[in-house]
């Protein structure tokens, strides 16, 4: 039966999926917990749910690459329910290793799936990144309604945070700035030295966006910032449409 839910996956070694919960209900929405194996058993359809998020967390331990195994997963046994979920105009937000998931599988930057065109690789630095960073919004999209000229204050917890593509130029939903609020390459303004100081992408719809940052590690005054509040507000709002 179809719900008004955001269904947020949970592999096995994600760890953000409670924290995304909570912030998607705190921003206005319902949400509920769907196990990846509970999808591929059949026991849950995503073509139910008015959204999804990809929470971040080391899934499947990283192993073989950053969330590998979880894209596996997709293209090989729910590439239909995705295309389907596309199709169907309903929102993807990936977090962190969620945004890697979202790249390994080809659901961003092109949104074909199975056909991977971009990646989140090493940082330049070497070192695993834990830390808040600064953003403007990029290329405006529906996630970013409300954001537009507003520097955010969000974390980050990466080692591979680096946006690598050889293909079309992609589409950033947010920058990594400096503190003149200029789009950063350097770091530690732009943690992995990602090129054109990307921390985010969107697909050409913006109804599919994956970036670095922590959004729900920003909700309440007590985390250090409420910045990250919007974006779950702008998918609750986008479930709705």
């Amino acid at each position: 039966m179809a719900t008004s839910k955001i269904a947020v996956l949970y592999g096995p070694g994600t760890n953000c999926h409670e924290e995304t919960k909570f912030a998607i209900e705190y921003s206005g929405g319902e949400a509920e917990i769907i196990s990846v194996q509970a999808l591929l058993d059949g026991e849950r359809k995503l073509c139910d749910y008015s959204g999804m998020v990809i929470p971040g967390g080391a899934a499947w331990g990283n192993h073989i690459a950053p969330d590998r195994i979880f894209a596996i997963h997709i293209i090989a046994k729910l590439k239909e329910d995705i295309e389907f979920f596309i199709e169907r105009g309903k929102p993807i937000l990936g977090i962190s290793n969620g945004n890697q998931v979202l790249m390994e599988a080809g659901i961003l930057p092109f949104t074909k799936v199975g056909e991977g065109t971009a990646a989140i690789i090493q940082n330049k630095s070497a070192r695993f990144e834990s830390r808040w960073t600064r953003l403007i919004v990029g290329e405006e999209s529906p996630f970013s309604r409300g954001l537009s000229g507003k520097i955010l204050r969000l974390p980050i917890a990466y080692a591979d945070g680096r946006v690598y593509s050889n293909n079309k130029p992609l589409r950033a939903a947010f920058y990594y700035v400096d503190e003149k609020g200029n789009p950063s390459e350097v770091y530690p303004h732009n943690p992995a030295a990602s090129p054109r100081g990307i921390a985010g992408v969107i697909n050409s719809t913006g109804r599919i966006l994956g970036m670095m940052p922590h959004p729900e590690r920003a909700i309440l005054q007590s985390h250090g910032s409420t910045d990250g509040k919007v974006i779950f507000k702008n998918l609750v709002e986008l479930c709705k449409s």
